[in-house]
């Protein structure tokens, strides 16, 4: 049996008083919701479907277990006794269940009564890259960078904006016609971000970015192909020598994935301090302080932003600080931290290239309103950042790094860089697949020498440009 064909794909409504049994059909809804409908019309005359059954069985569920007893359950027993009242119900309706169908039809009241209902599937299947919702009729998900679509449909809007809800108070969070924009996350550390109406035409627009459970390492993403031994061994020891470096990419090109894997050549004697919109860094040392910034509450007063925690991480006694995305005038704060005896920090920033990654920087201090030239700010950034490391998903969906660049100085009034190693695309097959090799330019990089210094031994041989890595 297929994961998505029987009623775990569906399930019914979330924990609810016994009246939600009596929700109208989706084809008898409000046009808004009606008009998002992407499948075939349903036919009155029909039996009811496996989703109108479960609506019916949650209901009698409500009705029938007692709440109290069941907060003292583990998930093991609770899973049981969700599962014996489904087949008393199976078997009250007549419904023709075998063994495996039961299992099913109470794993999905199960999750629809403590999870995230039709999404649950979806999140335990390790395949899936990311989760993106149009409205209740339609899900998408990415496996190997190709999206398809899946047979998953939520009941109606309303039981899309439950499971919304149920997210985004589960970190502290609310979404509302006020402020119809939301970044969460799940238990996990999985990406969140929802867009409900009056923004969001078409129903509730839901994307979840999963996370592996096992963080990938540096091994794995050369496994991957993502790098070659000689690039991940030369960008381990520039961060375990404490070289401050920024990864620039595009959305979905994998920045958080390999700011985590970096994350392993930093001493587990070092305190680390992580400011995020949303916190989703898995960072796999013991001395970890994580701080989130705060959306403003409903009279719009109490936001915290990443700049004001910037701030008050520097009087938190870090040796490094690592922000999950440089977005705005948070980015003067961090050079000032890079350049203050925080060497080694790290960030994640939206660029298409080393040198716009520069550009973009310039245009986020600017943004701060500070008075300070244009050559100053080029100075900041030339002193503070050490490396920028770019990462790329190409068509055919595969994540590469496709430059490890130095920062080496200022000339006039230009940021000088050079590029240590580049991904070269040579050639795309019919079917779409990129083919490509990793090369270094021949250039030796000013950091060789701090590696060197604190014994991080590399070979150099991995420079020279006649070699294909």
């Amino acid at each position: 049996m297929g994961r998505f064909s029987l009623p775990g794909a569906q399930p019914a409504a979330t924990p609810e008083p016994a009246s939600a049994a009596t929700t109208p059909p989706p084809e008898t809804e409000a046009p808004r919701a009606a008009s998002v409908n992407r499948s075939q019309p349903v036919d009155k005359n029909t039996p009811p479907s496996h989703l109108d059954i479960r609506l019916r069985l949650h209901s009698r569920l409500i009705e029938e277990l007692d709440l109290a007893k069941l907060d003292k359950l583990n998930e093991a027993d609770l899973r049981r006794e969700v599962l014996s009242l489904v087949a008393d119900f199976a078997r009250a309706e007549r419904m023709a269940l075998n063994t495996e169908d039961l299992k099913e039809l109470g794993a999905s009241i199960y999750d629809e009564m403590v999870g995230l209902g039709p999404l649950e599937p979806l999140l335990k299947d390790e395949s899936i890259n990311d989760i993106l919702i149009n409205g209740p009729f339609q899900v998408y998900v990415e496996r190997r960078g190709e999206l398809e679509l899946t047979p998953v449909k939520f009941r109606d809007n309303d039981h899309l904006l439950r499971i919304v809800n149920r997210i985004v108070a589960g970190v502290g969070r609310r979404i509302d016609e006020s402020q119809p924009m939301v970044d969460a996350r799940l238990p996990d550390g999985s990406r969140v971000n929802a867009a409900i109406s009056p923004i969001a035409i078409d129903g509730a627009a839901v994307s979840i970015r999963k996370f592996s459970k096992k963080p990938l390492t540096l091994e794995r993403l050369v496994e991957f192909k993502a790098m070659p031994t000689a690039v991940a061994d030369f960008i381990h020891g520039a961060v375990k020598a404490r070289v401050s470096t920024v990864i620039s990419g595009g959305t979905g090109s994998g920045k958080t994935t390999l700011l985590n894997a970096l994350s392993a050549a930093i001493s587990h004697g070092e305190r680390l301090i992580t400011i995020e919109d949303a916190a989703e860094l898995q960072l796999q040392q013991p001395h970890v302080v994580r701080l989130e910034t705060r959306p403003p509450n409903i009279e719009g007063k109490g936001e915290i932003r990443q700049r004001e925690l910037v701030k008050n991480a520097l009087r938190m006694r870090p040796d490094r600080v690592i922000l999950g995305e440089v977005r705005a005038d948070e980015a003067f704060d961090m050079l000032q931290a890079m350049n203050t005896g925080h060497e080694g920090s790290m960030a994640t920033i939206h660029a298409n290239n080393p040198r716009e990654a520069i550009g973009r920087l310039e245009q986020m201090i600017a943004m701060g309103g500070l008075a300070i030239s244009p050559d100053a700010m080029r100075s900041q950034i030339a002193s503070a950042i050490g490396l920028i490391i770019q990462v790329m998903r190409l068509s055919d969906g595969q994540r590469k790094i496709t430059h490890v660049t130095e920062i080496t100085g200022m000339e006039g009034q230009v940021v000088q860089m050079q590029d240590i190693f580049t991904f070269n695309r040579t050639h795309t097959d019919a079917d779409g697949t990129v083919h490509g090799e990793f090369r270094a330019t021949g250039l030796r990089p000013r950091c060789i020498d701090e590696m060197k210094r604190r014994g991080i031994n590399y070979d150099t041989a991995n420079f020279d440009p006649s070699r294909v890595l």
